[in-house]
């Protein structure tokens, strides 16, 4: 049997990663929120020219939107990670490059309120397995 590249949920223990949702938005909102001062040191920028146009910056409807095409594309796996069914940051594989290179990167964020209890280190090892094993990544 061949193994689900996406849409896929992996788990271990009180750690899940899940495709986003539309309906995380209240959530995620919140959370970046709370933790803007926490995350900024290590955000990405808008260049200049983007900050100046109001489309620049999309809804989270319109990211989540994006982030599907671009998985159903085989471009990107964008995960919500939860805790404990929570949701508590996101973690996205991205770059995803096919034929004889076969890599990606990987970012992410967490809500600092869950950070320090090996929740990012067990997310990070779910979606590298799953792109080693599912996708053959290497």
């Amino acid at each position: 049997m061949t193994p689900r590249i996406w849409p896929v949920t992996l788990s271990c223990g009180s750690v899940g990663l899940r495709p986003l949702r539309q309906s995380d938005g209240r959530a995620w909102r919140e959370i970046r929120r709370a933790n803007a001062e926490w995350l900024r040191p290590w955000e990405a920028t808008l260049p200049p020219e983007a900050q100046l146009d109001g489309d620049a910056v999309p809804t989270f409807g319109g990211m989540v939107r994006r982030l599907r095409r671009d998985a159903r594309q085989g471009r990107i796996l964008p995960f919500a990670l939860t805790y404990d069914g929570r949701l508590a940051g996101q973690v996205t594989v991205g770059g995803i490059a096919w034929g004889s290179l076969r890599s990606a990167y990987i970012g992410y964020w967490i809500d600092q309120r869950v950070a320090g209890r090996g929740v990012m280190p067990t997310a990070v090892a779910l979606a590298l397995d799953h792109c080693f094993t599912a996708l053959r990544l290497h």
